[in-house]
């Protein structure tokens, strides 16, 4: 069973144990032609306003161009989104011989990262730095590997001459991290490149393991939450400070923010989050695993909500969660505050929709006054259904690698291209291949890392899962 503190990844750093393995013990052609690109990949700062997009979608396109990959079948599509940047995107189909007469299957991974700030980190953010078992640097979990691993499995493929039955297609996108406009880019001007009968994320999903390192679940994404923000502002004539009034629009705001605090959103459940409830409960020990069973058979059970909304992260799969994150007021030291304006992000379950959850907020704040306003608009996502043909795919991939292990369906709090790729109608998954402890996972944050033997196998995840989903043996 998982420990119930890793499993919530409350455990510290100081309790790690070293995972242990080098790089040196993987010697494989494939193996050292992965970590070169990736080291190459990861000293790319391909974060917002560094430029750094076009060029590693040029460098990445001369890895399959030399392999043997058509030069039709290899396009970076250059765009300049609305921040100014140019980016771009590279797309690759792997053709196939049509013998399945199905439709592709898309492949997704983002080249662009959060930035980090040397001062901030412990080492050098934009060089790989191996060290205690683990790959450092920007990007090594979120998304870099998952590009580097569908690159190797192309280009592994690719040398050994197999055919797929039906074409396989890699798209690398290039603002996932800020304004996803790559993706939609792809979808309504370059459709034509990637239609597919569903999509595959490297993005997302991956093992979890417990404190010693041992692989425990292996979890696929298969729903992500709606993201929107809201501004909520008071107004006030204001006035000198010398002379304040019982109406202050920063108190005012401060008392909306404490009721939205307070407020929780309606339970709801979904066939995702069912199988996820249910699948967690044998794996994690004590009253939360009682909980997690009993909310799986009725989400209306106050006391096993009760229980799971302790934990950020079970209770982010209960239903709708907004939160403050940014604040705004006044305009001198010596003035009455004419206008306060909190900044709200919510995440909302699939299919609740937008104007439910602004009206609840209103309701909550309990101040007729406030102001409410889209900042950033709704983008509504459903969720993919739980295939067969995919599930059964990914677990025989994941158990070649990680052993027989359970596969958890879930649904994610962030998001991901997949968010755009199942509104533009095509199922997506998210299967990074990866498999970590939670107390190793820093994504966006300081000293992100990957442990060295789970970007190995990554690689072999992802070769497996292609020539599995592009062979006789995919599943009708």
């Amino acid at each position: 069973m998982i420990r119930l503190l890793v499993a919530l990844g409350f455990l510290t750093a100081a309790a790690a144990v070293n995972a242990q393995a080098h790089s040196s013990q993987y010697t494989e052609d494939y193996q050292r032609e992965a970590l070169e690109l990736f080291r190459d990949i990861i000293g790319m700062r391909t974060a917002a306003g560094h430029g750094q997009v076009p060029a590693m979608a040029d460098y990445l396109a001369m890895y399959f161009l030399d392999a043997g990959f058509d030069g039709e079948d290899v396009k970076v599509i250059r765009q300049t989104i609305s921040t100014g940047e140019e980016v771009a995107s590279l797309v690759v189909r792997f053709r196939g011989n049509g013998l399945a007469n199905r439709k592709p299957v898309l492949l997704l991974a983002h080249m662009d990262v959060v930035d980090a700030i040397r001062s901030d980190w412990v080492r050098e953010p934009f060089v790989l730095i191996e060290e205690d078992g683990f790959f450092f640097g920007r990007g090594t979990s979120d998304n870099k590997t998952g590009v580097t691993a569908l690159t190797s499995a192309f280009l592994r493929l690719q040398r050994e001459g197999f055919t797929p039955t039906r074409d396989l297609i890699v798209a690398f996108t290039g603002d996932e991290e800020t304004t996803m406009e790559t993706i939609q880019h792809l979808l309504t001007d370059h459709r034509q490149l990637i239609d597919a009968e569903y999509v595959l994320n490297s993005d997302a999903g991956g093992g979890y393991r417990d404190l010693d390192h041992n692989d425990v679940s292996y979890n696929l994404q298969a729903a992500e939450k709606t993201y929107v923000t809201y501004e909520l502002t008071m107004r006030n004539p204001g006035g000198h400070s010398s002379v304040p009034r019982s109406d202050n629009a920063i108190y005012e705001l401060a008392a909306v923010l404490k009721n939205i605090e307070q407020h929780q959103f309606p339970a709801r459940m979904n066939e995702v989050t069912q199988r996820y409830f249910e699948e967690m409960s044998s794996l994690v020990e004590g009253d939360v695993g009682d909980a997690m069973a009993s909310y799986a058979r009725d989400p209306n059970d106050p006391a096993a909500r009760a229980v799971l909304s302790k934990y950020p992260a079970f209770n982010a799969t209960t239903g709708t969660t907004c939160v403050a994150t940014m604040l705004k007021a006044g305009h001198a030291e010596n003035a009455l505050p004419q206008t306060a304006t909190a900044t709200v992000n919510c995440r909302l379950f699939p299919g609740v929709p937008e104007t439910e959850v602004r009206e609840q907020l209103m309701q909550a704040a309990g101040n007729p006054d406030l102001e409410i306003t889209i900042a950033f608009p709704a983008w509504e996502g459903p969720m993919s259904e739980l295939r067969e043909d995919v599930t059964a795919a990914v677990a025989d991939a994941a158990r070649s690698q990680y052993g027989d292990v359970p596969l958890v369906p879930y649904m994610a709090s962030g998001a991901t291209d997949s968010l755009h790729t199942r509104m533009a109608g095509m199922p997506s998954y998210g299967t990074g291949g990866l498999s970590m402890r939670p107390e190793d996972m820093f994504a966006h944050g300081l000293n992100e890392r990957v442990p060295v033997d789970s970007f190995f196998k990554a690689l072999d995840h992802w070769y497996n899962l292609l020539t599995d989903i592009g062979s006789d043996r995919a599943r009708q």
